[in-house]
Formats: C-alpha cells, structure tokens, sequence
C-alpha cells in the first residue's frame, strides 16, 4: 500500500500573502520616510533661503511713500556686497526694521538747509523725491558720513525717521538690498 503525500497550497499561500503584506507595508514605510526626509530638506533648505540669503519683510509707515507703502510686501537680498546712493535698503535700528534710500555714503558730505533742499558733496540732489529735505534736531550740517556707514533717507522727507533722526546707519545693521516690492492690493 501506498501513502499518497497530500501537500497542501493553503499554508503556502498564507505564509506567502504574509510576506507580501510585510514587502507591501516595508515599501510603505520607506516611501513615508523618504517623503518626511524629502520635507525636511526642503523646509531647511527653505529656512536658509529665506533668513540667510532673502529677507521677506512687511513695510510699516509710510516712510517711503509712494514708492513702498505701507502693508507693501518687500523682498531684500541679503548677501549684497556693496551699495550705491539711491539703492533702496531695509535696515534695522533698535530692533525696528526700515525701509530707505541710500542717500550718501561713507566719506560724503551731506548738507541739509533750510529751504529744503539737500546738497551730498556740493552738488544738488533733486531726483524724483517729491517733498523736500529739511534737517531734524539731532545732527549739525554739512554732516560728514563716518566710514563703515551710510546715509538713509526714506521718499517721503516730511514724515519719514531716517539718518536725520538715527544718524549714519552702519553697515552692519543694513539687513538687505530691495529687489522687488508686492503691493499690498496684490495679495
């Protein structure tokens, strides 16, 4: 007499749904890790862009009226060089960031006088600014720029706090140079 060998596929194919569930939830796990790992790196990646090379900031007051109003949102670049007379800057003071004009710098000489007018170096500086620039309590003209320092104005002269009320501003609290404004009516 014969023993017949009966093998049974019913085991097998557990133990192979078994380990098919385990291969589907390790690749599971892997694409969740891979995707946490991946927005990780974007988000610091993010955070060096935007608080080592850019800066994002919101314009308050209305300092430099009417080229960046206030609520306006100002992009400024970070890793700037060097800056030349009417490069419009974020910068900080106290702990307050503003929002101005390079009107002079170092070694220049700036004279403000009572008819408004604003003279760097002996010549006349107009340009486009609307309001005229009288000298604040504070400083004496002509007022020469100390090295290291620059001379800020906000546009709009009457209202604005700038060098004529800080003094020179030093290099190293000029936070960025502005390369694009988004208005506020944009958004």
């Amino acid at each position: 007499m014969r023993k017949r060998m009966v093998v049974r596929t019913d085991g097998a194919s557990d133990l192979s749904a078994i380990i098919s569930k385990r291969r589907n939830n390790l690749l599971v796990y892997q694409g969740y890790k891979a995707l946490i790992i991946r927005i990780l790196f974007l988000v610091i990646a993010g955070m060096i862009l935007f608080t080592r090379i850019f800066l994002v900031t919101q314009a308050s007051g209305n300092d430099m009226f009417p080229a960046v109003k206030d609520g306006d949102l100002v992009f400024a670049f970070r890793l700037q060089q060097g800056y030349s007379k009417n490069d419009v800057v974020v910068y900080t003071v106290d702990g307050k960031q503003y929002i101005g004009r390079i009107a002079a710098g170092a070694g220049d000489v700036v004279t403000l006088d009572d008819s408004g007018s604003m003279l760097v170096n002996g010549t006349a500086q107009t340009g486009e600014i609307l309001y005229p620039t009288y000298g604040l309590q504070g400083l004496e003209y002509p007022y020469e720029v100390p090295e290291n320092n620059l001379f800020i104005l906000g546009d709009y002269r009457t209202q604005a706090a700038d060098s004529r009320t800080f003094g020179a501003i030093s290099l190293e609290n000029v936070d960025g140079k502005v390369i694009t404004i988004l208005r506020r009516r944009g958004l």
